[in-house]
């Protein structure tokens, strides 16, 4: 009787769990949200509102904008800190290391390219660019800044900033992202990068069609080759796509979290 009852409460006991476990769902992949040159990570600001408020958990990552693989390697470090999936978001440079072999983890679930590289292996980000006719970043670029260890910092011109770089945000907001920019090494630029994580890690595009720094048809040739699960080509839309349309960014990357 006793042996009856204790396997009765056992039975009861292990139902209810599993209720519990069915009704909370599958657990949710953390963001991990990479800026890229000339950037830093407030220029995520609302996407993350826009993910916050639909329950994901979010990280904008630190990118220190020295060179592809010791970025990546940092990256990687970092997402060895969070536990669970993750959904990788890179924007522009941070395509590259979104890409690098150095994060491909059993953890990262999706690629997410926000006006960004979809780099080949030993392909780098000043060729992709150059690659079709159409950007201006070069002749918008300040004097550069000669660093200790013999490297440059490159920096956009604060004047010419906003219509090379956000054109399409109110212009209040790109002068204060110019005067915040982030410096990039010359030679990340022209680090060719490794084997890339979206020949085996599902992947998705969005991009602007009036993007001056990647022209929107290095972006269309990169996410065809990827064979992107889907590429969003918003019209009109800056080099800064996630500032100027946040909603459409946040819903590609929630889009990429629950695919299967």
């Amino acid at each position: 009787m006793i042996r009856r009852l204790l396997l009765g409460i056992c039975l009861t006991l292990f139902a209810s769990s599993t209720v519990a476990a069915q009704s909370r769902g599958p657990v949710k992949p953390t963001i991990v949200l990479v800026h890229g040159a000339f950037a830093e990570s407030s220029s995520w600001d609302g996407v993350i509102d826009r993910l916050s408020k639909d329950g994901f958990r979010v990280v904008a990552a630190a990118n220190p904008l020295r060179g592809v693989q010791r970025d990546a390697g940092d990256l990687a470090a970092l997402l060895k800190s969070i536990e669970g999936p993750v959904v990788l978001v890179g924007h522009s440079y941070g395509g590259m290391l979104i890409s690098a072999p150095a994060v491909q983890t059993a953890k990262v679930r999706a690629l997410v390219y926000v006006a960004a590289f979809l780099p080949d292996a030993g392909e780098t980000a000043l060729g992709l660019s150059g690659k079709f006719p159409g950007s201006s970043l070069g002749s918008t670029l300040a004097p550069a800044v000669a660093l200790p260890d013999g490297g440059q910092d490159l920096y956009i011109e604060q004047k010419r900033f906003p219509a090379q770089f956000a054109a399409d945000v109110p212009l209040a907001m790109a002068k204060r992202m110019a005067a915040t920019q982030r410096p990039i090494t010359q030679a990340a630029l022209a680090e060719p990068a490794g084997a890339p994580g979206w020949r085996s890690i599902p992947s998705w595009s969005i991009y602007g069609s009036a993007d001056l720094n990647i022209p929107a048809a290095a972006h269309a040739f990169m996410a065809d080759r990827a064979k992107a699960r889907r590429a969003v080509r918003i019209s009109g839309a800056s080099h800064v796509v996630m500032v100027s349309h946040p909603a459409e960014v946040a819903a590609l990357i929630e889009e990429a979290a629950v695919a299967r």
